[in-house]
């Protein structure tokens, strides 16, 4: 693990929506898991090009009992087997497992998913990207001064069509490979 990595080298991304397609009916295992077309390459770009790359993801499809822990480490090491044969790697993974009616700090909006990855590297989050595709993404990016990024993906289109004033200007991208390409030519500049 990458301890130490400075905040403007973090990057935190959501899961569904935004490294694999959504589902309405969940994403209940590793064969339902299905990266979306250039996500893997993305986040292997990221972590060659200098950033540690970690996901914060609510999946409350485990308190409803659609799915267990097992099944969601299965999706997970599907993740980071797929990045690492990309060249790259996933150095964190965080998830809210709890329902959206159980009261937790760690379910998005909430910033608690946000605070555990800013903890694990002993990192600020001022400015860290974090990318989404849900208005709850983007509002625990904001709560804990990070750099809220939206993608057209999963959610997206329908989230860009109804922000909010206040994160009316973040960041638009089509798809994480374009927002990747961004942030990845910023640390050029």
């Amino acid at each position: 693990m990458a301890s130490g990595a400075s905040k403007q080298r973090l990057v935190i991304l959501d899961r569904d929506g935004v490294i694999n397609e959504d589902s309405s009916k969940f994403v209940k295992s590793a064969d339902e898991w299905i990266p979306i077309a250039g996500s893997i390459e993305a986040i292997a770009a990221l972590s060659q090009g200098g950033f540690t790359v970690a996901v914060a993801s609510n999946q409350s499809g485990i308190a409803r009992g659609l799915f267990d822990i097992q099944a969601l480490d299965e999706m997970h090491r599907k993740l980071s087997e797929l990045v690492v044969a990309a060249g790259g790697r996933v150095d964190c993974v965080a998830v809210c497992p709890h329902g959206p009616d159980d009261d937790c700090e760690c379910r998005k909006p909430r910033p608690g998913l946000l605070l555990q990855i800013g903890e694990h590297f002993a990192v600020g989050l001022e400015s860290v990207a974090v990318i989404g595709d849900s208005l709850r993404d983007l509002q625990a990016a904001a709560a804990v001064g990070a750099e809220p990024i939206l993608v057209r993906t999963g959610n997206g289109g329908r989230v860009e069509a109804e922000l909010p004033q206040e994160l009316k200007s973040i960041p638009v991208f089509d798809d994480l490979a374009a927002a990747a390409d961004s942030l990845l030519a910023s640390i050029r500049e």
